[in-house]
């Protein structure tokens, strides 16, 4: 079975023939890929299914996803409004910590995905209420409406690689997952190395100082975000189709907000790139 770069999707409930077929009660329990790390591996048990858990829809993950989305959009403008940027802190500290218990412990609780979601986006309005107070002083007028074009920007990569998805354009096969999640890995460590070089290197490695090398890297951060995207549509569609429990959909609404925070964030660096 495929997996996907995308940490929470891997661990959703698997078998030799993909997702896990949740038996009668008191059977034995599906194994599932545990997230050792960002792109880790590994195994832990996955609890059966309750006998009155309904299978996963599709209208099931389009729901959650969307409110989780909503959910973030209105934190991040009233955080970006408020002028409280500081918050911005508190949000990624907060959503990291989130994520690592939804990870780890595999939860699907509603609370927890939606409290990741609402933080990420505290944290994402801070950023942009930070360009946009930018915009408002003098000479900082060309940061005007980078918010609005990263949002659009995101939700355009989201609706163009589902198109390429659905009509099979691109087909995700186990190769193109392991390049996808090599690639992933591999910009991490370079940024990393970068955050290194920047305490000795004014600038660091170059890779975020708004140069033409700054802008490449971007870019194909964007394209890896993308790709990451398209594996983690095929993972929905493989628990949609074996009919997992309607539990999963926060799970998997997890997963997509996680790839949609890291392309807001590129794709608003990117805008401020060329803006400057």
């Amino acid at each position: 079975m495929r997996t996907s770069s995308n940490p929470a999707f891997r661990n959703l409930p698997t078998s030799p023939g993909g997702y896990a077929r949740f038996g009668p009660a008191g059977g034995a329990p599906a194994g599932m890929a545990g997230a050792g790390g960002m792109f880790g591996g590994g195994g832990s048990p996955m609890p059966t299914a309750a006998a009155d858990d309904r299978p996963l829809t599709v209208d099931d993950v389009v729901q959650k996803t969307a409110l989780n989305v909503v959910l973030a959009l209105a934190v991040g403008v009233a955080t970006a409004w408020s002028g409280i940027y500081v918050l911005g802190l508190l949000g990624f500290v907060v959503g990291l910590v989130l994520a690592l218990i939804i990870i780890f412990k595999q939860s699907t609780n509603k609370w927890l995905v939606l409290g990741y979601s609402a933080f990420e986006g505290m944290a994402l309005g801070a950023i942009t209420g930070v360009f946009q107070n930018l915009a408002t002083s003098p000479g900082g007028s060309s940061f005007a409406g980078i918010g609005v074009q990263a949002v659009l920007g995101t939700l355009g990569v989201f609706i163009g690689m589902l198109v390429v998805y659905k009509t099979g354009a691109i087909r995700v096969t186990p190769r193109l997952t392991k390049m996808v999640i090599g690639a992933a890995i591999g910009v991490i460590v370079l940024m990393l190395a970068n955050l290194v070089a920047g305490f000795f290197v004014p600038g660091g490695m170059g890779l975020r100082d708004g140069g033409t090398l700054a802008i490449i890297f971007s870019l194909v951060c964007i394209a890896i975000g993308a790709f990451m995207l398209m594996l983690d549509f095929d993972q929905a569609d493989q628990a949609v189709k074996a009919g997992v429990p309607a539990r999963f959909a926060w799970y998997l609404a997890f997963g997509f907000m996680t790839t949609l925070v890291w392309l807001y964030i590129e794709i608003l660096r990117l805008l401020s790139y060329f803006r400057e």
